[in-house]
C-alpha cells in the first residue's frame, strides 16, 4: 500500500508543471470557485486556496497572496472546490484480513468520500483508523463504531453494562445499536453509555420504539427506523413480523398528520437523522429488477460472490408473502415526505447510504443518496450540507466539512457546479484526502485496479 501511495504521488507530480522543490503536502488551488458551506455566501468565485499538511492555511481572492515556489499549484479555472463528502452510514468489512478492508476504504476516497462513520465494528477497524491518521495508506477519516449491540449480543442488564464499558475502553468512537433489544436492556445500554461518555446510534428495536429512542438521546436514528411505526394508528396491535423492515408492509396504514409530533420531538431533542434512502430505493423498489441493478456501471467493482448475494437478497424480499408493490411504493413516497419534513423543520440530517449493501457500492452510492434526497424535495444546497457542514456539526468540529482558514483540507475539486445539478458531485477533477492530492488520472488508474475486488 505504501508503494501505491508513492505511485500516486509520482503520477500527480509527473502531470504538473512544477519545480523540483515542491514540499509534499503543500498545495495551492488557484482561481477556483469555492463552495465554503460555512456561511450564507454560497459560492465565492476566483479564489486561491492554500493547503499545508492537511489543513487550509489561506482562502482569498486570486493573486492576493503569493503561492511560493514550494507548493504544488493546481489550476482551478472553471472548477468548483467543495468540502469532501461524508458517508455517515458506512460499512467496512469486519475481518482480520485488512487488505479487504483497505480496498473498501480506498474506494470511498476515490469517489470523494473523505469521511466515514463505520457502522459495524471490528477490532481491526481501530488499527485501520489509526493507520489512516498516521498516513500509512490513503483512506477516509474513519469514525469507528463498536461491534453491534443487539438482542443476540445483549441478553441482560449486566451484559449491557459490561459491553458498553468494554467498547469504550477499547477505543471505539460510538456504539452501534441493532434490532432485537428489549426495552430493559436498551435502557441499561443508554444509562451506561451516558456514564461512560460514549454516544450510541443506529437501529431502533421494535421493543424500544422511536419515542424511547428519542428520549434516551440517540446520537442518530438511522434508516428512519421506527418512523413509519410511529405514525401508524394502532401499531401496538400489529405483530413485528407483519410490519416488515422499516415498515415495509404497513406504510399504507400511516397517517402523515401524526408526523408533526414526531418531527417536533426529533428537533427539540436534537436527534440527528441518517435517512439511507438509497437502501430503500434500490433494495425494496419493484420498479427496477435485481438484474437491472446488477448491470449498473459501478457494480464492476464488486466481487462476483457479493454481487450475486445482492441479486438474491432483492429477489428474496420481493418474493416474500407480504411483499406488495403498491405498499412498497407507498413506503418510498412516505419516506420522502418524512425526509422533507425533517429538512423543513430544522431536524439535523447527515447523508448516508449503508454501503456496501444491496446495490450500494462504496463511494458511488453516497452520490446516489444525494440524488434521492433532492428527489425528496431538498435543494442541492441542503443536500450538500447533509454531506459536509452538517457532519462537522454532528461531530462538534467547526473545522470539518467547511472551507475556511484552519479547516481540515479534505476537499473535492469538481468540474461542474453541484448547486445547479446535484449529479455534478460525481464530475470530479481530483480529491484532497489527509495530506494527499489525487488527480483524476490517479483516481482512474486506481479504480481500474479495484474492479471485481470489493467485498461486503
Amino acid at each position: 500500500m505504501k508503494n501505491l501511495f508513492l505511485l500516486m504521488l509520482i503520477i500527480v507530480f509527473a502531470n504538473c508543471n512544477t519545480s523540483n522543490t515542491v514540499t509534499p503536502g503543500k498545495y495551492v488551488v488557484k482561481n477556483v470557485s469555492v463552495i465554503p458551506m460555512d456561511s450564507d455566501k454560497v459560492l465565492l468565485p476566483q479564489q486561491d486556496v492554500f493547503i499545508a499538511n492537511g489543513v487550509i492555511t489561506y482562502v482569498g481572492n486570486t493573486g492576493s497572496q503569493d503561492a511560493g515556489e514550494d507548493a504544488l499549484v493546481i489550476d482551478g479555472t472553471g472548477k468548483f472546490l467543495i468540502p469532501g463528502f461524508a458517508e455517515m452510514h458506512a460499512h467496512v468489512p469486519g475481518t482480520d484480513d485488512t487488505a479487504v478492508a483497505k480496498k473498501v476504504l480506498e474506494l470511498y476516497v476515490l469517489n470523494g468520500v473523505t469521511t466515514i462513520r463505520g457502522m459495524l465494528g471490528h477490532p481491526q477497524h481501530l488499527i485501520l483508523r489509526d493507520e489512516i491518521k498516521k498516513g500509512f495508506f490513503i483512506g477516509p477519516r474513519f469514525y469507528a463504531g463498536a461491534p453491534g449491540l443487539s438482542g443476540g449480543t445483549v441478553k441482560s442488564v449486566k451484559e449491557a453494562d459490561s459491553l458498553v464499558r468494554k467498547y469504550k475502553k477499547d477505543g471505539y468512537d460510538f456504539l452501534k445499536l441493532l434490532p432485537g433489544l428489549s426495552l430493559e436492556n436498551f435502557n441499561a445500554i443508554a444509562k451506561t453509555a451516558k456514564e461512560a461518555g460514549i454516544p450510541f446510534a443506529g437501529h431502533v428495536s421494535a421493543g424500544v420504539g422511536v419515542w424511547n429512542a428519542i428520549a434516551a438521546g440517540y446520537a442518530s436514528v438511522d434508516h428512519l427506523d421506527g418512523f413509519v411505526e410511529a405514525i401508524v394508528p394502532g401499531i401496538e396491535k400489529i405483530p413485528e413480523d407483519k410490519r416488515g423492515l422499516f415498515g415495509l408492509y404497513i406504510a399504507d396504514k400511516a397517517d402523515f398528520r401524526l408526523a408533526d409530533t414526531l418531527i417536533r420531538s426529533l428537533q427539540q431533542n436534537k436527534i440527528w437523522v441518517v435517512p439511507t434512502q438509497a437502501l430503500a430505493e434500490r433494495w425494496f423498489t419493484p420498479v427496477k429488477s435485481a438484474e437491472e441493478f446488477a448491470r449498473e456501471p459501478e457494480m464492476v467493482y464488486m466481487d462476483e460472490k457479493t454481487l450475486n448475494s445482492w441479486v438474491q437478497s432483492k429477489k428474496n424480499i420481493m418474493a416474500a408473502p407480504l411483499y406488495d408493490s403498491a405498499k412498497v411504493m407507498a413506503l418510498i413516497e412516505l419516506r420522502k415526505k418524512l425526509i422533507k419534513a425533517c429538512a423543513d423543520n430544522n431536524v439535523g440530517i447527515v447523508a448516508g447510504s449503508d454501503a456496501p449493501q444491496v446495490f450500494d457500492v462504496p463511494g458511488f452510492s453516497l452520490h446516489q443518496e444525494l440524488k434521492y434526497m433532492v428527489d425528496a424535495g431538498l435543494t442541492p444546497y441542503q443536500v450538500l450540507q447533509a454531506a459536509t457542514a452538517n457532519v462537522g456539526k454532528y461531530f462538534n468540529d467547526p473545522n470539518m466539512g467547511v472551507i475556511k482558514k484552519d479547516a481540515v483540507a479534505d476537499l473535492v475539486l469538481l468540474n461542474s457546479n453541484p448547486l445547479e445539478d446535484i449529479s455534478h458531485t460525481t464530475d470530479m477533477a481530483g480529491v484532497f484526502s489527509g495530506t494527499s492530492w489525487l488527480s483524476r488520472q490517479a483516481i482512474d488508474e486506481r479504480l481500474a485496479q479495484l474492479k471485481g475486488k470489493i467485498k461486503q
